[in-house]
């Protein structure tokens, strides 16, 4: 069974639980690397911790094995006992100092054994370290040694195992390595890129993980191999990568040198209070600046760590939020570097998109970068389809998106022909009726701030009352119901097909809400057949869900739940992946499906979590959570539209 678990995510960062035998590590997260000689440790490990929040660390098995002292603690204490850490310790094998040094004394199945000996909790194949700029063939040698060994180790090792995935830059290469380690590995560690790191070619380091991420598998934790300095953190969660590791901390304090999520600081140029953590509020930067060598480094290393827990869980956060493409901008600002690897990132949309979700609560432009975004691009190509067989017209000026809008909507014009409308967006032309699905609808970028708005919002009761008495106004035009009509069946297409939506419309009829004039539901004989949430998307209530299933052929926008569970789903229980049959491949993250068992009997609605191709290779944690359930009495849905 996998120990690794997905609670929640945004694209292809997730928000997970890896179980060890020390603990749980909440990922993203972040191990910093500690020496396991205890003389040697800046900070200890139980205060990392303590102090910080970090509950796992990394170390080397290597340096415990070749310095006798400590290989005596270790197999007598055990590693933890060494270190004075009860939490979750990952190993390193050894193989950036036989990258480094020319070769290690060791052989890859020792160094195996002794980490199971001394109790890793993820013990680490010694692999062949690659260079970026190593030739093909002595990379693919490469790559069959690190395998070999990989497959040796799953057989000796019962507990959890990081696999290197390597390959250099050749593409074709890391694709298979990834695909090789996934057969093997518990954690799966892209490796070869600390040159790449150090180098600040992250256009680089970009490329090498687009060709790896597709092939690692779903169900393994990603590690990437290096990322220590906080501005690369959300960069590295924008690929999915599960766990870091970091001496950057100790490394730049060596050097005197702060770190921040926005980049580097020296010290010594340090002159005004431009930290007030909690560390730096005790003992001001100008005054570490001259302390002893010895006790100024540990203050750095300190603040090191305080910049870096805090960045990861910002991290987190913006995860939760489905805010980590605008996090991850906001960083790449700080540095040209960091900026080109974001350039490299979209140009590989197929990567993202497969677990890009359906909507998020917001969308907010950082730079002109943002419109490169996959979820834009997903958006452009499925417009394209949907306006493939209509009659296209001139896009009018852009108008404010707001509930005053309604007022300008005409439905025909004065020879009574159907207008198709688009409204110039900063993604582009639009028709009207689309105009409220994401990411058009909660686009908030620099154009609306650029030209005077063109509606306020209400500074007195006055105001407020005749902003009121207005949209009021607007929906009890005479066109408003024709209106409503062509929105409603244009978003049931842009959902499930043109097909489907004129089923689905035939006796449809709109309800709009009197606050803010958009449209908010659905409706058929008098019942609730869709909510429309604030991401502009049509989602099936119980009874939609019914019509739905009639309307959609095969799989489509269904996940098939397995005979074990079906009951359980049924009565509003969350669907676990290891209970999932097969699924839409359509569908992806935060959409809505139909859950079905095997003869197709509708159990019930889901928001989903995972992605169909996730689905089967996790056994542990939920696919999608029931939104609606077929124990529920028909007609009492009450589903909550997206927030």
């Amino acid at each position: 069974m996998n120990a690794f678990e997905v609670r929640d995510r945004d694209g292809l960062a997730r928000l997970g639980r890896l179980r060890t035998p020390h603990g749980i590590i909440e990922t993203p997260a972040l191990l910093p690397v500690v020496h396991p000689d205890p003389e040697r440790q800046p900070i200890a490990p139980a205060q990392l911790r303590a102090r910080f929040g970090y509950s796992a660390v990394i170390t080397s098995s290597y340096i415990v094995w070749r310095t006798p002292a400590l290989r005596s603690a270790a197999v007598e204490r055990g590693l933890h006992g060494l270190l004075a850490f009860d939490g979750p310790v990952m190993t390193d094998s050894g193989a950036f100092q036989q990258h480094a040094y020319g070769a290690v004394e060791v052989g890859a199945e020792e160094i195996i054994a002794f980490q199971e000996r001394i109790g890793s909790d993820v013990a680490t194949v010694l692999d062949e370290f690659t260079e970026p700029e190593s030739e093909l063939a002595s990379a693919e040698a490469a790559l069959r040694t690190t395998i070999e060994r990989a497959a040796r180790a799953r057989d000796a090792r019962p507990g959890l195992l990081a696999v290197p995935v390597q390959g250099g830059s050749h593409e074709d290469l890391r694709a298979r390595a990834a695909a090789e380690a996934s057969r093997f590995g518990d954690v799966l560690a892209v490796g070869g890129v600390v040159p790449l790191l150090e180098q600040y070619r992250f256009a680089e380091l970009a490329r090498a993980l687009a060709a790896a991420r597709p092939s690692l598998a779903p169900g393994a934790a990603v590690h990437l191999f290096g990322t220590g300095h906080p501005m690369t953190f959300a960069f590295a969660a924008l690929w999915g990568v599960d766990l870091l590791d970091s001496s950057a901390y100790h490394k730049f304090a060596r050097r005197g040198a702060l770190l921040f999520a926005e980049g580097t600081v020296p010290i010594d140029e340090v002159r005004e209070a431009i930290c007030r953590c909690a560390l730096c509020g005790e003992r001001p930067l100008v005054e570490v600046a001259g302390l002893p060598a010895a006790e100024r480094e540990r203050a750095i290393a300190l603040h090191n760590l305080a910049m870096s827990a805090e960045e990861m869980a910002r991290v987190r956060q913006a995860i939760r939020e489905g805010s980590l493409w605008e996090l991850a901008e906001r960083r790449a600002a700080s540095h040209p570097a960091l900026r080109a690897g974001l350039v490299e990132a979209v140009r590989h949309p197929e990567v993202f998109l497969p677990t890009e979700p359906a909507a998020r609560r917001s969308f907010r432009e950082i730079s002109p970068a943002s419109r490169e975004r996959p979820a834009v691009v997903r958006f452009r190509r499925r417009l394209e389809e949907f306006l493939r067989h209509r009659p296209l017209a001139e896009p009018i000026g852009r108008i404010a998106l707001r509930p005053e809008y309604l007022g300008r909507v005409p439905v025909r014009d004065r020879s009574d022909r159907e207008l198709a409308w688009q409204v110039a967006t900063p993604l582009g032309p639009v028709p009207l009726e689309l105009t409220e699905v994401y990411p058009v609808g909660p686009y908030l970028g620099v154009d609306e701030f650029l030209e005077r708005p063109r509606h306020r919002p209400p500074t007195s009761v006055t105001d407020e009352l005749a902003a009121r008495r207005s949209l009021e106004a607007d929906l009890d035009r005479d066109w408003t119901p024709e209106w409503t009509a062509r929105q409603l069946l244009a978003l049931l297409e842009w959902e499930y097909g043109r097909e489907a939506a004129d089923a689905l419309a035939a006796d449809a009829s709109g309800e709009r809400s009197r606050a803010s004039g958009r449209l908010r539901a659905i409706s058929s004989e008098g019942r609730v057949r869709f909510h429309v949430g604030t991401d502009g998307l049509a989602r099936p209530t119980l009874f939609g869900g019914a019509a739905l299933r009639e309307c959609l052929d095969g799989d489509r926008g269904r996940v098939v739940v397995a005979e074990d569970a079906a009951s359980f789903v049924a009565h509003g229980r969350s669907l676990f992946a290891r209970f999932v049959v097969r699924a839409d491949p359509e569908l992806v993250p935060n959409a809505s499906a139909l859950l079905v068992d095997a003869s197709d009997r509708l159990l019930g609605i889901g928001r989903l979590l995972l992605a169909p191709h996730e689905m089967r290779a996790l056994d542990r944690g939920v696919a999608g959570r029931v939104t609606a359930h077929a124990r529920r009495p028909m007609g009492t849905e009450d589903d909550e539209p997206s927030h």
